[in-house]
């Protein structure tokens, strides 16, 4: 997160699918070339960074961190790992709320924004995260891991549980509901296509499980114009 990326199926014709905008490449079970779709990854975000930075987010997702930042200033949390920072948004918030934070992004262009938010920041990902060599009470992954193979997201926990400190709280929000993989072009965005993973409640709950204390699981759905947009927002505390 090697060689040619094969895949399972083929692009579909680019008809807009409602409110998404979405080219898909389905890939059940795909054995996903790592090099690939890490550079696939960064090549994205590296042209979207302009137009996250300009973005206004949406109040279900100012919900979400609100609730996430009411645990921790219950629990006197110091400090604050992101995952995935992308323009640095949310860490702005949670230092501006009294923490010290640490935001990482695979993404050179996204840790450019963050640095312009004067965020700590580093170009890493999350297979890596051991090389920052230090320990936080908490840890924020916002739609993010979902970039994570199915195969590999054992791995990253285990990353995660290895930075976070004892009793340590850990949030995760992804998009999911039921179990596949794919890739995705946002055409109007890029011709880069991105791979996502998604998962059942019951899976994602099974295999979090493993490494992690659940003290809240909730789905619901954001809206954005389909019948399977729902997202699955997780809190969880270092066993």
């Amino acid at each position: 997160m090697g060689s040619q990326n094969e895949y399972t199926g083929q692009l579909t014709s680019k008809n807009k699918l409602p409110n998404l905008f979405m080219i898909f490449i389905k890939c059940g079970g795909v054995d996903v070339d790592d090099l690939l779709f890490k550079e696939n990854l960064k090549r994205y975000y590296n042209q979207e960074a302009d137009l996250r930075n300009s973005s206004e987010k949406q109040n279900w997702k100012i919900n979400v961190r609100k609730n996430f930042y009411t645990l921790i200033k219950q629990e006197n949390k110091e400090t604050l790992l992101e995952l995935g920072a992308g323009s640095g948004y949310d860490s702005q918030f949670f230092m501006k709320n009294g923490l010290k934070v640490i935001a990482t992004d695979l993404s050179s262009e996204m840790i450019k924004k963050c640095k312009e938010k004067n965020i700590e920041a580093y170009e890493l990902d999350f297979y890596n995260l051991s090389d920052i060599n230090k320990k936080f009470d908490c840890i924020w992954a916002m739609n993010t891991l979902l970039h994570v193979p199915k195969t590999d997201l054992p791995k990253i926990l285990n990353e995660i549980n290895l930075v976070l400190k004892e009793n340590g709280l850990f949030y995760m929000g992804v998009y999911g509901g039921e179990d596949f993989e794919n890739e995705y072009v946002k055409a109007e965005v890029s011709d880069v296509p991105r791979f996502f993973s998604y998962y059942s409640r019951n899976n994602l709950k099974s295999t979090l499980d493993n490494c992690f204390k659940i003290i809240e699981f909730e789905e619901f759905n954001v809206g954005r114009g389909t019948e399977k947009d729902i997202f699955q927002s997780i809190i969880m505390r270092k066993k």
